[in-house]
């Protein structure tokens, strides 16, 4: 992961109610920065993922999204 871990908690912890519009989460957290890969490391490492919820594009936490929250902050 290249991003800072903090950004990357800090990213899961948004989704952790819930899921949210895939447009609200792409709006706040991906970049064209190359040095700051928040969104594209969080989703390359399966912590989160896009989904449909009717015709609404979603994006919610997985399973190990919810473990890395659940560990030892950095």
């Amino acid at each position: 992961m290249d991003a800072p871990k903090a950004l990357v908690e800090d990213l899961l912890r948004s989704l952790a109610a819930g899921p949210r519009d895939y447009a609200e989460v792409m709006e706040a957290w991906r970049t064209s920065c190359p040095r700051l890969p928040v969104w594209e490391d969080a989703f390359d490492a399966g912590l989160l993922e896009r989904f449909r919820a009717g015709d609404e594009a979603k994006v919610r936490l997985t399973a190990a999204g919810c473990a890395a929250l659940a560990g030892p902050r950095t």
